[in-house]
């Protein structure tokens, strides 16, 4: 034929479906991280396999294994979806100079890096800071994120270590003279940091088992202390400015440093842009 029929292209969403599901075992991750239903990544890889006339997964009781022909071409197509990120982080980068957007914790988004924010603004006006709450550190080659600021152990710079103490209002302070008494005042926990009170416990030689409500946010927990609702495993970072206009108290000695600190990063290296400045800022480069 003068004008052969164009080979049609494999459908591009079925394509990254596929390739978030084998690069991090499944599907249920796969659809966490793309922001759609693990029923969606099924369903694209299915329509992927029904393309091909081959099987990309084997299914079976334990989840999925990738067959040897998924293993061959993974590795290539990770690369292509990382280049294809990359260049639209550059592309929205380059078009947008002044805007930088930072994921971080909620806790931290709203008790530590959105006071800061006035200052920063006071400084730089012409850059504009996005943030996004979310539970983990996102993948930067995936994510659009200029910066990412998260308590870790190893990646980026350090913000600031992370100390933790109790803290409760003043009104508690009295009921809470020594590690045991403890066992007789609520223990304020939230979901993100279950396993600091057992820390600063052990830290303390004390075998007390701390009781009381658990919060999905540490924002609701700390607000729950403020109120006298109990005592919280303060992290120094966040409840700074409590402590400093008395809101909240320290009623006894001892704190942990902990491994992990609050730490910044990025995907590439930051080498000038607004970005770099606000990085440069926040890390107390001034």
């Amino acid at each position: 034929a003068l004008s052969p029929p164009r080979l049609p292209d494999l459908p591009l969403n079925a394509l990254r479906a596929f390739e978030a599901a084998a690069r991090l075992g499944g599907f249920a991750a796969a659809a966490a991280e793309l922001g759609v239903t693990p029923g969606a990544v099924t369903a694209h890889v299915k329509q992927l396999e029904a393309t091909l006339g081959a099987k990309l997964f084997e299914r079976g009781a334990r989840g999925v294994a990738l067959t040897p022909l998924g293993a061959r071409v993974l590795p290539d197509l990770s690369a292509a979806f990382d280049g294809l990120a990359h260049a639209s982080q550059r592309l929205r980068a380059e078009a947008r100079p002044q805007q930088v957007h930072i994921a971080t914790l909620p806790a931290i988004a709203q008790l530590w890096l959105s006071p800061r924010l006035p200052e920063l603004r006071a400084l730089s006006p012409e850059v504009s800071i996005s943030i996004t709450a979310i539970e983990g550190p996102p993948n930067l080659k995936r994510a659009g994120f200029d910066l990412c600021l998260f308590p870790d152990d190893h990646l980026g710079t350090i913000v600031a270590e992370d100390r933790i103490f109790p803290v409760c209002a003043p009104g508690m302070a009295a009921q809470v003279q020594r590690a045991e008494d403890l066992a007789h005042v609520p223990c304020l926990t939230d979901t993100a940091w279950r396993s600091d009170w057992a820390v600063w416990l052990a830290h303390m030689g004390s075998d007390v088992v701390p009781r009381g409500p658990v919060f999905s946010l540490y924002a609701l927990a700390l607000e729950e202390a403020v109120n006298g609702g109990g005592v919280l495993m303060g992290h120094a970072a966040l409840v700074g400015r409590h402590l400093e206009d008395g809101r909240l108290v320290r009623p006894l000695d001892g704190e942990v440093t902990l491994p992990r600190a609050l730490r910044l990063w990025s995907a590439s290296p930051l080498r000038g842009g607004a970005a770099a400045r606000v990085a440069q800022w926040l890390c107390g480069v001034r």
